[in-house]
């Protein structure tokens, strides 16, 4: 009777173990997921108001664009390895959670390129912004561009 107590006592440890790391796990996952839309959100957000003065939408304002456009070099240049954990992709998660696809993680060097690319690309954008529209509307395909660079290739698709 001992030994069956015991033996039942360490499986239930075990499984109590077990469904820990696995809450563990799903709360990273979460975490990330979290911090990645929320980035992409602040990109939006930025990238919403250069886009709307270049397209008269939204009266050019320097110091606006300036800032603006510090914010996107800014978000580009930190560190966003750990908002792309393995396991939060549309293969695990439903299209409500994320777009990613799960190609995402099978070129970390494509990544990379692109990762500059877009550093490169807010640089030239910070840069610009604050000198006249016409100065605006000149950097921002760049930067359009190196998000579709993206996006694209890794992104579900909304249709």
């Amino acid at each position: 009777m001992k030994k069956t107590f015991t033996g039942l006592s360490a499986l239930v440890l075990a499984g109590a173990v077990g469904s820990t790391t696995l809450a563990q796990e799903d709360a990273a996952i979460e975490a990330a997921l979290k911090a990645r839309q929320s980035h992409m959100q602040l990109y939006a957000f930025n990238i919403g108001l250069l886009g709307g003065m270049a397209k008269g939408e939204i009266e050019y304002d320097a110091d606006t664009a300036s800032a603006a456009a510090g914010n996107l070099a800014a978000l580009a240049k930190l560190d966003q390895s750990r908002y792309w954990p393995e396991g939060s992709s549309t293969l695990e998660l439903s299209p409500d959670q994320t777009s990613a696809l799960p190609d995402i993680w099978d070129d970390d060097s494509d990544i990379g390129e692109k990762a500059m690319d877009l550093v490169e690309a807010t640089a030239e954008m910070e840069t610009a912004a604050g000198d006249g529209l016409d100065s605006l509307r000149g950097a921002i395909g760049a930067v359009g561009e190196s998000c579709s660079g993206c996006h694209k290739p890794y992104r579900q698709s909304d249709d």
